[in-house]
């Protein structure tokens, strides 16, 4: 039986946004806490609780964008050109948490300056990574091998909903982390927040999710339709199941459980993405057979993939490991 390398690097690009979303979506969730947390020390907790790794959670933005250019080139030419702006503001957004975070602990007088640049850098690449993710959704605008749609196409009802919908979830992830790494009244206060966030992402979850298939008829047939719904109607139901748990381990103060099972969450949401777009890159328009570079170069690439991923995993469990338990005041980056 012959492998087809397309679908094996389909899943590895998937696997890697995806280990992106809830790596870097937690400590991108604490910087839009930021405001709800004004005492001085309460700010250096929660920076010192992912220091030693949100540098290192961005790397999987750069492998799943970079093979999604080596791999799937005709997808990356068609999708940057209509997500220009999103992409650039969310760098952007990146780029001033980045230097907010190091610069914060370097200065007195102005470090409240730099705490609204932590903030505001992490709400913006927050959105535009929603925003984007919408554009995508609803679909662009194709004609032969080019995007052939406006500079703001990518605007619209939809994509400012799962911009809202991703800046609640990777508060709710935010503030579970909160609940995971810290003690005493931070904790507490985390476990207040996680309550409210988890509802309002009950509700933005429901919201795209009743509004996704309305945006073109093959959404709803795969949804709603036999056999496709053979595939979709465990998901409703498995998110369900996992709100119910994460409720309990909310009301029963599982230090532990919360985060994993709101990245329970976030995974079954991105099942159900999945199922919407298969087999397609861009979302109606191109297939992720139509996109793929020829087989030799993707066989050539794995043997890259294959050492790479398993070091990332590698240093990236051994640096969670390490920096593991509590954080507690005083101690950590400075």
């Amino acid at each position: 039986m012959s492998i087809d390398f397309t679908i094996v690097w389909a899943f590895i690009i998937a696997f890697a946004v995806f280990v992106y979303v809830v790596m870097d979506g937690f400590d991108l969730g604490l910087g839009m806490l930021f405001p709800l947390f004004p005492q001085k020390a309460d700010r250096d907790v929660i920076m010192n609780s992912v220091a030693p790794v949100w540098d290192g959670n961005e790397t999987w933005l750069v492998l799943g964008g970079g093979g999604l250019m080596a791999a799937f080139p005709l997808a990356y030419a068609v999708l940057m050109p209509a997500l220009y702006t999103p992409m650039i503001a969310m760098l952007l957004g990146l780029v001033f948490r980045g230097v907010a975070f190091e610069f914060r602990w370097r200065t007195q007088s102005e470090r409240n300056l730099w705490d609204i640049a932590f903030y505001g850098g992490s709400l913006l690449a927050t959105l535009a990574q929603g925003v984007a993710l919408g554009a995508i959704l609803q679909g662009v605008h194709v004609e032969g091998r080019n995007y052939a749609g406006g500079w703001w196409d990518w605007l619209t009802p939809f994509s400012v909903l799962t911009g809202l919908a991703l800046v609640v979830g990777y508060s709710l992830l935010g503030a579970t982390w909160l609940v995971m790494k810290t003690e005493g009244e931070l904790r507490d206060r985390a476990y207040v927040l996680s309550w409210w966030l988890l509802f309002a992402m009950l509700g933005a979850i429901g919201a795209v999710s009743a509004a996704t298939p309305f945006l073109h008829i093959e959404y709803t047939q795969r949804w709603f339709s036999w056999p496709g719904i053979v595939l979709t109607a465990p998901v409703p139901v498995a998110v369900a199941a996992v709100t119910v748990l994460l409720l309990r381990s909310l009301a029963r103060k599982r230090d532990y459980q919360p985060f994993f099972l709101t990245l329970t969450l976030f995974a079954l949401s991105y099942a159900g993405l999945g199922i919407s777009m298969w087999p397609y890159i861009v979302p109606q328009s191109i297939t992720i057979w139509q996109a793929a570079s020829p087989e030799n170069s993707q066989v050539f690439m794995l043997f890259g993939v294959a050492v790479m991923i398993p070091l990332i995993l590698g240093y990236t469990g051994w640096a969670y490991y390490v920096f593991r338990g509590k954080v507690k005041a005083g101690s950590g980056y400075h």
